[in-house]
């Protein structure tokens, strides 16, 4: 298995330890294993391009890991009363929509590719999780980091609406398969 296969698995298995961190109200850990498990995306993704080690593996595993990991976060989140119910459904709708058109796409042999709003999205919500974490490790300004986190995820709400449609506009002929 080549190190960024082996970075996209690394963020897989902290998905377990951040979620017993969080639970357990050790918040500084849980941020310091969030953002680990975050920058494993950037490098495993630049080090695949970079050394030509792109992978059947790594283009599957490597969003389903950022996945895994984030929503793993958004769903503590509607426990510990930081972000609604509704918003994880409007995200996981996207996602299953995105997941449904590439599964009839491949089915027929053909792959389609994420766009730049979609990563924009991805990052926007890894941001948003990190800042919400930082509030939960403040005591003095933990409304105004609070505040930041829910601009930051609102963002990401709009990113994950745009880059959805903007999917499907795109890849609209996969209805007609």
């Amino acid at each position: 298995m080549n190190l960024p296969n082996k970075l996209t698995l690394a963020r897989i298995i902290a998905v377990p330890f951040f979620i017993a961190a969080f639970i357990l109200k050790y918040y500084p850990a849980a941020l310091i294993l969030f953002c680990a498990a975050s920058i494993t995306d950037f490098f495993d993704g630049n080090i695949a391009r970079k050394r030509n080690l792109v992978t059947n593996f790594g283009k599957i595993m490597d969003p389903l890991a950022d996945k895994i990991l984030v929503y793993s976060a958004l769903c503590l989140f509607i426990e510990a009363d930081i972000i609604r119910a509704w918003m994880l459904i409007l995200i996981l709708a996207r996602e299953f929509i995105v997941a449904g058109m590439r599964t009839v796409a491949a089915s027929e042999g053909r792959v389609l590719a994420a766009g730049m709003s979609g990563k924009i999205k991805t990052v926007l919500q890894m941001f948003a999780v990190i800042v919400f974490l930082l509030a939960l490790c403040l005591t003095k300004t933990q409304a105004t980091v609070m505040l930041a986190g829910n601009i930051l995820f609102y963002a990401s709400l709009v990113m994950t609406v745009y880059s959805g449609a903007e999917y499907v506009l795109k890849n609209r002929d996969v209805f007609s398969m």
